[in-house]
């Protein structure tokens, strides 16, 4: 009969390649549902996006879409689309910043696109190409990653899986503007890949429909 050190042994061993094995199922199915239901709902929303379109055209100068640079996962650089609600070249003379609240960058007639987070919608595009997922932290530029790092040694940790449109940040305290606030976001972040499981995705996916209207969004 084994000794009970190795029976405690090959039941540890036995444990930790099941755990591996179920993260990893985790993270393959993840990335089929998040091509599946983002290519969906990219179909789906694409009358509400023609709208969005007009009005931007009819309100403002410039494209209609407006691209940015953002650090996706394991440092991958990729580019991320959004609807332009601000003013075109809005970033010209200052360079990457936060969005405030009230910003006077934002178009009036665009106001109600970011409140209701319509804006985000071209996001699908990111997650039906694979860089970004349905559910993840929110992907940052470079240049506000580095100013990040120098406060934050453990930023880097959120790189680990795949940005996304919606998450636990998000849900809970909303949109950061600042250094100092980036801190409930990246405990957040944090939580949030060490508790990934469907249930979790599940209750974000939910709670992310209640930011609709959101007053509180930049």
């Amino acid at each position: 009969m084994p000794e009970p050190v190795t029976i405690v042994g090959f039941a540890a061993g036995m444990t930790a390649v099941t755990a591996q094995l179920a993260r990893r199922y985790f993270e393959i199915a993840k990335e089929c549902v998040d091509v599946v239901l983002g290519a969906i709902a990219l179909v789906l929303v694409l009358p509400l996006l023609g709208v969005c379109a007009l009005i931007i055209k009819l309100s403002s100068k410039g494209p209609v879409l407006y691209s940015q640079v953002r650090v996706g996962k394991d440092g991958k650089l990729f580019r991320m689309y959004k609807l332009r609600t601000m003013e075109d070249g809005a970033e010209s003379g200052c360079g990457a910043v936060w969005a405030t609240r009230q910003d006077a960058r934002v178009v009036p007639a665009c106001r109600w696109m970011r409140l209701s987070h319509v804006d985000e919608l071209p996001q699908l595009i990111s997650v039906v190409r694979g860089e970004m997922s349905l559910v993840g932290p929110r992907p940052e530029r470079p240049e506000i990653m580095e100013e990040l790092e120098k406060h934050y040694p453990n930023v880097r940790a959120r790189l680990t899986v795949r940005p996304g449109i919606t998450g636990l940040a998000q849900v809970r305290n909303g949109y950061d503007t600042s250094v100092e606030q980036f801190r409930r976001k990246l405990e957040a972040d944090l939580e949030y890949i060490q508790k990934r499981r469907w249930r979790t995705e599940i209750g974000i996916l939910a709670k992310t429909l209640t930011k609709v209207c959101d007053r509180d969004a930049c």
